[in-house]
């Protein structure tokens, strides 16, 4: 009997060259591949690639996978490969980590992989195709670049010095480390905007200019001692800081932003400016008195001299040696002062030297008495470094001494006499003391005697003007009515002017009780007060917060009323009004302004504001004299009295009051008052 059997022999030939090629595709494979077969996970086929990944030999082929990788049980592979048989589901990760036993020890790996499973005839899985891909190098590089990022961001946020980042051409805030937020002021809330929006006081520095130039030429930028004046924390702040714009460039290296490395050196700045005032001070000083200066470098015995000095001893030494200058002096001093120098140069002398001697000009022969006085600096061990000091020429003095002790015994009897005789007039001039007040009581009295009389007769006038205009009827004539204006406006400014004399001479009274009053309250009377005014000329009157102080009511209303009044009187045509009260603790620098001050007594600065007319500035003293108008009667009404009456008021509470303007920029009304 005969079977025929090709078809079958040629199936199985064409599995056999099918399988052959699937082993050469697994084998020449550019990645790693392998393939399990059945639920045990026996490894059929594994090219060269995935067992130098596996760090294993061919003699793993036609085992389990499990037997071949013992560390595998603590992994999540053999879980995953069961999952992908049972559910015929394909399983892709990228960088997984893999901890692979080389030798005796584990290491740690990182694999992009991919479980395909392969379906049979009956569209069961038979086998799980694994295809891996080393990604060990690129994955411990981004974590480090990661671990990089981090830490330079740790480094930005947490830097003592202030860091932010910019971005884009309207200079988007992008990054800003506490610092940074710290000396602006500012908080987080201003991170992902435009800088010019968040911090808008930027707009009056050059601060994006420099931006725009380093975005532009990709350069670096430094700036010292920038004086920034911005809102800190809500209020005004003048600062100095340093700054520098490093561009930051993409991968295509365009610049695309800048970070800014920044200093708040505001102290420093202040102290030098202080070091310098002083430096200047000292200098005038040491001029205003007529001193020389001198200094002997101990190392080298060299003594310098200033120009004074030098034409004093007309001798110039040059950094030699400060005995040659000895025989200038004369033959009575020059042992003495030998001594002194050598004695002030001995740690336990306390370093001072004091003395007096006369020097024989070279040249002239001209004798000069000078007082000298030094002081030695010394090292940490006690040794000398150099001595410095001033000369100053008492000659006058000492001659007008000889004088004087000559007189004394002449003028002792005259000053016994001139005793008496200033007793006596002691006595006289107490009485004139009391005279004198008693006049300046008079006097006050009399103008207020004066200006109330003199409103009778006024009001006489105003009375028989509007009479004989009412007599006349219809039959008065234009120029006659035009008289009459006069006479009426005349006796109107007349009447205000004697009110305002009034007012005046009762300022002179200074037993007015002092009260508790609110600086507020008084200006928030004169608003409502000023209303219908204010209204019409369309004016805004802005008050700060003022303060409480101990103070007469009815003189502060005074005050204030004057002040708003002329701002309100002379402001410009073609501008809207606006008026200004605010206050702020006064500085010591502002009472230096004030003729008499208790350094125990808070005092307040308080400024009135305004837009209006001003005036020139060579006025300041003169607008407060009274009875001085800067302007015609006929431009501005006004008695010439109020801003007197203004000082005066200031003056009777222990302050002062003073202008500043420019003609046609407004004025400012400074006020010092104390507080009590």
């Amino acid at each position: 009997m005969a079977l025929d059997v090709t078809q079958q022999l040629l199936a199985r030939r064409k599995i056999e060259e099918s399988e052959k090629r699937f082993r050469s595709l697994i084998e020449e494979a550019p990645v790693g591949t392998c393939l399990y077969v059945g639920p045990d996970m026996r490894i059929e086929i594994a090219n060269k690639i995935i067992l130098d990944l596996w760090k294993r030999s061919s003699d793993v082929i036609g085992k389990n996978m499990i037997d071949v990788f013992p560390e595998a049980k603590s992994q999540p592979f053999p879980e995953i490969l069961k999952e992908v048989y049972r559910s015929g589901k394909q399983y892709e990760q990228k960088g997984a980590k893999a901890a692979i036993l080389v030798g005796d020890q584990l290491e740690t790996f990182y694999f992009d992989f991919t479980y395909k499973p392969l379906l049979d005839s009956e569209n069961k899985v038979y086998a799980i195709l694994d295809v891996v891909i080393d990604v060990t190098s690129q994955v411990k590089a981004k974590k480090l670049l990661e671990e990089n990022q981090e830490f330079i961001r740790k480094i930005f946020y947490t830097s003592p010095v202030a860091n932010r980042v910019y971005t884009g051409n309207d200079m988007i805030l992008q990054e800003e480390n506490e610092k940074m937020l710290e000396i602006f002021g500012r908080d987080a809330a201003i991170i992902g905007k435009p800088i010019l929006n968040s911090i808008p006081e930027f707009k009056n520095t050059d601060l994006y200019e420099r931006y725009s130039e380093v975005i532009a030429k990709g350069q670096m930028y430094n700036a010292s001692a920038q004086r920034i004046e911005i809102i800190k924390n809500g209020e005004p702040y003048l600062g100095y800081y340093d700054y520098t714009y490093k561009p930051l460039f993409d991968n295509e290296g365009k610049t695309y932003g800048v970070i800014c490395i920044a200093i708040d050196v505001s102290e420093q700045v202040y102290a030098r400016q202080k070091q310098q005032e002083a430096e200047a001070g000292l200098r005038g000083a040491v001029e205003l008195a007529q001193l020389g200066t001198w200094s002997i470098d101990v190392a080298t015995n060299g003594l310098v001299y200033s120009d004074r000095l030098i034409e004093w001893f007309g001798y110039d030494p040059a950094n030699r040696d400060f005995n040659v200058v000895i025989p200038i002096l004369g033959e009575e001093d020059q042992q003495r002062v030998a001594k002194a120098v050598e004695r002030a140069l001995n740690v336990e002398s306390g370093g001072i030297y004091d003395e007096v001697y006369t020097v024989i000009h070279p040249k002239t022969g001209h004798k000069r008495i000078l007082h000298a006085q030094g002081k030695t600096v010394f090292d940490l061990a006690g040794n000398p470094i150099r001595m410095d000091g001033t000369a100053q020429d008492v000659t006058s003095q000492y001659e007008h001494q000889m004088a004087l002790e000559q007189e004394v015994k002449l003028r002792t009897e005259e000053l016994a006499a001139a005793i008496e005789e200033l007793r006596t007039t002691n006595e006289d001039l107490e009485k004139l003391n009391i005279d004198l007040m008693q006049s300046n009581e008079d006097l006050a009295q009399f103008a207020y005697i004066a200006s109330h009389d003199l409103q009778e007769p006024l009001r006489k006038i105003i009375t028989f003007s509007q009479l004989m205009q009412s007599s006349l009827g219809e039959n008065i004539t234009d120029k006659v009515q035009a008289y009459m204006d006069k006479i009426v406006h005349s006796t109107e400014r007349m009447k205000a002017l004697i009110s305002d004399v009034l007012n005046y001479s009762r300022l002179a009274k200074t037993d007015e009780q002092f009260t508790q009053v609110s600086l507020n309250e008084i200006a928030g009377h004169l608003a409502a007060d000023y209303d219908l005014l204010i209204e019409q000329k369309n004016a805004k009157l802005v008050i700060g917060d003022l303060p409480v102080i101990k103070a007469n009511a009815v003189q502060m209303s005074q005050l204030f009323r004057n002040l708003i009044g002329n701002a309100l009187k002379f402001s410009q045509t073609d501008k809207e009004p606006i008026i200004t009260i605010s206050a702020v603790e006064a500085a010591l620098s502002d009472l230096d302004k004030l003729q008499i001050f208790k350094t125990n007594r808070k005092y307040y600065k308080i400024e009135v504001r305004d837009n209006g007319i001003g005036f020139e500035p060579e006025y300041v003293d003169r607008i407060f004299q009274i009875f001085q108008r800067l302007h015609s009667k006929s431009q501005y009404e006004g008695t010439g009295i109020g801003l007197a009456m203004c000082r005066k008021i200031v003056q009777n509470h222990g302050g002062d009051i003073y202008a500043e303007s420019q003609l046609g920029q407004g004025a400012v009304f400074t006020i010092l008052l104390p507080e009590n």
